[in-house]
């Protein structure tokens, strides 16, 4: 895993982080992780596959089927 280093960090914050890390039972540098994970992945963002979902979510695809293509790969060659 990466490690990251926050320079310049206002006294103010880091004694905010310290309370509420002893306040949860945690260290500061787990909450730290914690808030940055929820600050950027929030759990009603819009993932991938929930976008590909909702565009095909009304399409009748009864009936349809694909043909698969059972022919032999040929293997990469590096050489």
């Amino acid at each position: 895993m990466a490690q990251i280093t926050i320079r310049q960090l206002p006294d103010e914050v880091h004694r905010a982080l310290k309370t509420q890390a002893r306040a949860q039972g945690k260290s500061a540098e787990a909450l730290a992780r914690s808030l940055l994970r929820r600050g950027l992945f929030p759990a009603d963002r819009l993932r991938p596959g929930d976008l590909l979902q909702s565009i095909w979510k009304d399409a009748n695809l009864d009936g349809v089927s694909f043909e698969r293509d059972h022919s032999d790969i040929d293997a990469a060659s590096f050489e």
